[in-house]
């Protein structure tokens, strides 16, 4: 069974609801079930070759000051904490996300789905933890080796354009059938969750997707 989610690498809850998904995958018994990683922007316009900035002077425009700011974020770090994704929002940088999509596109196409969804864990970290460039081609391949991805074909790949035109158009249809927020799962008796679910609600709706 495929369950879609709809993320983007620059949402903390879209990393904390990937971890609730494979608790509820544990809870369900649910060898069976794989999880696909589709692409989401929420700053779509932002420049892949733009230069990096603290994410938390990106957070302090958006919620007025840096106080606010950490005041927010240190709320989200210590849920995070409490369900294992670490957040060291100090050294995080605010990038574009665009050519993470694009590995993992990649990854999708060539790799075991298993590899994806490391991939995934290990760009999240990158990000959130590590205060990685995930715009960064080089930094993009060692994250790629470390789960077991080709080097010389991650590098070759995204030093090329390809996979960007189909990025853009699933980015796009995502949008056209109505996920305006991330993360959605998607699941294959069609139902729906949007936003940070519950461990218990993703469990049900992974039951009810089982029939």
């Amino acid at each position: 069974m495929k369950v879609e989610v709809y993320r983007d690498f620059a949402c903390s809850w879209s990393r904390l609801s990937v971890r609730r998904f494979d608790r509820a995958v544990e809870m369900v018994g649910g060898g069976d079930i794989e999880l696909v990683h589709r692409p989401y922007q929420l700053n779509p316009d932002l420049d892949p070759d733009a230069a990096p900035r603290p994410l938390l002077d990106v957070m302090a425009g958006i919620f007025g000051s840096r106080e606010q700011a950490e005041s927010m974020l240190g709320n989200m770090a210590r849920l995070g904490a409490g369900e294992g994704a670490e957040y060291q929002f100090d050294r995080a940088l605010a990038v574009s996300t665009f050519t993470a999509h694009r590995l993992m596109w990649l990854a999708l196409r060539d790799y075991p789905n298993r590899i994806q969804n490391a991939l995934a864990d290990a760009i999240y970290d990158a990000y959130f933890r590590d205060g990685r460039n995930i715009a960064d081609p080089a930094e993009l391949t060692a994250v790629a080796e470390s789960v077991g991805m080709d080097g010389g074909t991650v590098r070759a790949f995204l030093a090329s354009d390809e996979g960007a035109d189909e990025v853009r158009a699933q980015v796009a249809a995502a949008r056209a059938d109505g996920v305006t927020s991330v993360p959605t799962f998607v699941f294959p008796n069609g139902e729906v969750l949007r936003g940070a679910s519950e461990t218990e609600a993703i469990a049900e709706a992974l039951s009810r997707a089982r029939g």
